[in-house]
């Protein structure tokens, strides 16, 4: 079998060191989308380098991006890229993210579960600087045709929706332009950006990234529900749901409750098709 679950488990974890500057997390918040309107206060703490605030979720693009991936070639995993689908994403911080920063990063197989028709690897990467643990990055992969291993199949992460109406609903426009600025923070793949690899991969057109709508969706809820303050966000997880293309617009429903806000987003021009689900943002 392609997927060695213990040798997976028992590898050492790969370290290496990162770092980033206050340029890198403005790219990076740029890419979600921020800076409109380029002169609104509200915005400009996330662009102006003198009133500058860092997203939790960039933690999935520090180190130019190896978040998300930065374990599948561990010992024990060796399976077809192709049936590779990024899952769902937990980001979990520490204490609020410097502006500017170094950190030694180290990711490892945190999990393998047995879905049956396919395998879910957890790749956990975890930071630290000098002042102690920055943030931790858990990346659920889902690998198609890897299942039936005998495995734990793992816990449930399913949110069922309230059934009351959401608390606020905002609606953010994609750019056209957006996934070709969103790549400029690491993620390379030409699926968001070249219409003939797109095609090949199923796609009429390149669509957004996962991670890209999952900052831009952390940043409505904190802009909408948390006052702006990044610093009272203590974790944020979801799952990707389905795809979402630039130039459509997110529709952003948020159920506020005590020390969390649940979410789910949709595509609002194609009679909400279900983005991100089980999205959840844990807060002080």
């Amino acid at each position: 079998m392609p997927i060695d679950v213990s040798a997976a488990l028992a590898a050492e974890p790969r370290r290496a060191e990162i770092g980033w500057h206050h340029k890198d997390v403005q790219l990076y918040h740029v890419g979600l989308g921020a800076g409109i309107p380029a002169t609104d206060p509200d915005e400009l703490r996330y662009t102006l380098e003198s009133r500058l605030q860092v997203l939790p979720s960039f933690a999935t693009v520090a180190g130019a991006g190896t978040a998300a991936f930065g374990g599948m070639g561990a010992p024990g995993i060796d399976v077809d890229l192709a049936a590779v689908l990024h899952g769902g994403q937990t980001v979990r911080v520490h204490r609020p993210i410097p502006v500017t920063g170094r950190a030694v990063q180290t990711s490892k197989v945190a999990a393998v579960y047995d879905k049956g028709k396919a395998a879910v690897i957890v790749l956990r990467t975890e930071a630290s600087d000098d002042d102690g643990p920055l943030w931790t990055n858990d990346a659920q992969i889902f690998v198609r045709g890897e299942g039936g291993f005998g495995g734990e199949r793992g816990p449930s992460d399913r949110l069922t929706v309230p059934e009351r109406a959401p608390d606020r609903t905002v609606e953010r426009p994609i750019r056209e332009d957006q996934g070709l600025l969103y790549r400029l923070s690491g993620d390379w793949n030409p699926l968001h950006a070249d219409p003939a690899f797109a095609k090949l991969a199923g796609f009429d057109r390149p669509i957004l990234h996962g991670l890209c709508t999952y900052g831009m969706t952390l940043k409505a809820v904190t802009d909408t529900l948390l006052d702006g303050d990044v610093s009272r966000i203590t974790a944020y997880r979801t799952r990707f749901a389905g795809v979402v293309f630039p130039g459509e617009t997110l529709r952003v429903r948020m159920w506020a409750e005590e020390g969390r806000v649940q979410v789910t987003v949709t595509a609002a021009e194609r009679d909400d098709a279900p983005v991100l689900a089980d999205t959840l943002v844990e807060h002080a």
